[in-house]
């Protein structure tokens, strides 16, 4: 299927990470022209060299970019306009944990660094593309979340990290109601243990070079440890495999071209079946949506859902 995508232009942040590197390669590939927004500029040299090597239609230049800085996403934004037009297209992928420790040992700088790069790098990201966007009533915003705002046991040593990411679920949401009406869509990806193919594929400032692979595995070993039962908050996945960054790039591929056009404010885990939202339930007449006939609709009654079950509310007598 061609996804309409060629020549547009996209802005990944934090590029030349794990995830990142595979979101960059894949939308070069799909003919997108592709800001590698990072402060690892040489991987993203190095990524732009193997598309153009590889033969993509999309062009990918690298941009050293801090996030959590404003004036250099602004900078960032601009050199885009320059090079490849507006921005079409926005992965705040950047993000990251600053150290894994029980909550109560979790000092203020590290706090502090998560809250700025998970949370002021989305916001940066999402204001500074607003002029591209908004006034051409178009574009698409994918937020990279984790699967550890959704699962207590995936945040294990990183509750502060999955408070944050929870912040970035519930800002795409309400940016995704505000701004649905003026063309932009917004939803939000939350993976789980996405593991590259090997280790010259970890970046710079990945959690495997800044925590040390003694400590976390080498990315070529776990395959073999997921297979054994080892890997650790992996074993028993209802798809039994390593998820890939190609899996996170397909599905924002998808989410970036008009064939999702109708698709706004919503939460994908991408994670082998580890999450499954829960389903709704328990709501009694006349509260809830029967069998038809349906009660009729009025926005002025308000309408709402969880789970898929979906109820409308009245206004008092």
């Amino acid at each position: 299927m061609d996804l309409g995508l060629k020549g547009m232009s996209a802005v990944i942040t934090g590029g030349s990470g794990g995830i990142g590197q595979g979101l960059v390669l894949e939308f070069a590939r799909e003919g997108l022209n592709v800001i590698s927004a990072s402060r690892d500029a040489k991987t993203g040299e190095a990524l732009a060299r193997k598309a153009q090597e590889n033969g993509y239609e999309g062009k990918v230049l690298a941009i050293s970019t801090d996030v959590t800085t404003r004036s250099s996403v602004d900078a960032m934004v601009a050199r885009c306009n320059a090079e490849f037009g507006p921005v079409d297209v926005l992965v705040n992928n950047a993000g990251g944990v600053a150290h894994p420790s029980n909550f109560e040992e979790l000092d203020e700088e590290g706090r502090k660094w998560e809250i700025a790069l998970n949370i002021d790098g989305v916001v940066n990201c999402c204001q500074a593309v607003a002029g591209d966007m908004l006034g051409r009533s178009t574009g698409s915003i994918i937020n990279i979340s984790s699967n550890s705002s959704l699962l207590g046991e995936a945040a294990a040593n990183i509750v502060h990290y999955g408070g944050v990411k929870g912040f970035v679920n519930s800002f795409s949401k309400a940016l995704a109601w505000e701004w649905a009406k003026k063309g932009v869509r917004v939803n939000n990806v939350c993976p789980g243990w996405i593991v590259p193919e090997h280790e010259d594929n970890v970046g710079e400032g990945s959690f495997w070079n800044r925590f040390g692979f003694d400590s976390i595995g080498k990315p070529d070993d776990m395959k073999r440890a997921l297979e054994d039962g080892s890997l650790w908050n992996m074993s028993g996945l209802p798809i039994p495999r390593l998820g890939r960054p190609e899996d996170i790039a397909y599905l924002c591929l998808f989410l970036a071209s008009d064939v999702s056009s109708y698709i706004t404010g919503q939460m994908i885990s991408v994670s082998g079946g580890a999450y499954m939202p829960p389903r709704g339930g328990g709501l009694s007449p006349p509260f809830s949506w029967g069998p038809p006939p349906f009660p009729p609709f009025s926005p002025a009654r308000g309408v709402g859902g969880v789970g898929g079950v979906f109820w409308v509310s009245l206004p008092p007598a």
